[in-house]
């Protein structure tokens, strides 16, 4: 039987740790069909071992979303590879130490302007770099983390999250009339190697114990993973520019 990405050629970046939301994503995409390729900064041999545990091969691309040739060169790349791209998976997401972990009003500039660079402008850097590649259009989905509201520890990597939602919007404005979607999941914690970067990201990781309706499991990505499949297959062909939550129904609770 045909999976939901039968024919689909996807781009996946942020494949770092075998717990990784991108990692399952990686391996639910080539259960369900697709051919896949993935991106790595800065240590793609660490992404190229884990991408071992795949189900199948899967080429691995050098890739800094902040370094302009890195993004130039990455169609030519992907067409060697795939020949033409139908989807782009964005799990890129960086802050500096003293941009976390309680730090908000002392934070300096320099290091709020490298959160938003990595992990909001990105989306659009990475989207454009792409887009040679999918001329029949094609799904865009990135990974975020609720910006509606201020979390404990989490500080500059909130407004980061903020702009990468609103970058999402004006893509979907923009790219719609060349039929390419763009959307993101917005998923509850998760023990990845991004999380655990976090200072007291366990307290934050409790708000999830103490409040969400569906249990949830922070050493479970696949929910998450199959959001995102779901999201870059054919079954959203008019959703675009929208937030989809996979976070066990926390978005939903009061005071």
């Amino acid at each position: 039987m045909s999976g939901i990405l039968a024919g689909k050629r996807i781009l996946i970046t942020g494949v770092l740790m075998e717990s990784s939301i991108a990692f399952h994503t990686a391996r639910l995409a080539q259960e369900q069909g697709a051919e896949i390729i993935l991106t790595a900064f800065p240590r793609p041999t660490l992404t190229e071992r884990i991408a071992r545990k795949l189900p199948k091969p899967a080429k691995v691309i050098e890739l800094d979303v902040t370094n302009d040739e890195h993004l130039a060169r990455l169609a030519d790349l992907v067409r060697d590879e795939l020949g033409s791209l139908d989807g782009v998976v964005h799990s890129i997401g960086f802050a500096p130490q003293d941009a976390l972990g309680g730090n908000f009003l002392n934070t300096p500039f320099e290091s709020v302007s490298t959160a938003m660079h990595v992990s909001a402008f990105s989306l659009k850097s990475l989207t454009m770099a792409c887009l040679p590649l999918m001329e029949e259009g094609g799904s865009v989905v990135g990974l975020t983390f609720d910006a509606q509201f201020a979390w404990p520890q989490y500080d500059w990597m909130g407004p980061a999250k903020a702009a990468l939602e609103a970058t999402s919007r004006y893509l979907a404005r923009d790219l719609g009339k060349q039929r390419i979607r763009c959307n993101l999941i917005s998923a509850g914690p998760i023990g990845s190697m991004a999380a655990k970067s976090i200072p007291g990201f366990s307290e934050l990781a409790k708000v999830w114990d103490d409040r969400s309706p569906l249990e949830w499991d922070m050493a479970d990505p696949e929910p998450a993973g199959r959001g995102v499949v779901a999201l870059l297959s054919d079954w959203f062909p008019k959703t675009t520019g929208e937030i989809v939550h996979v976070d066990g129904g926390v978005h939903i609770m009061g005071a």
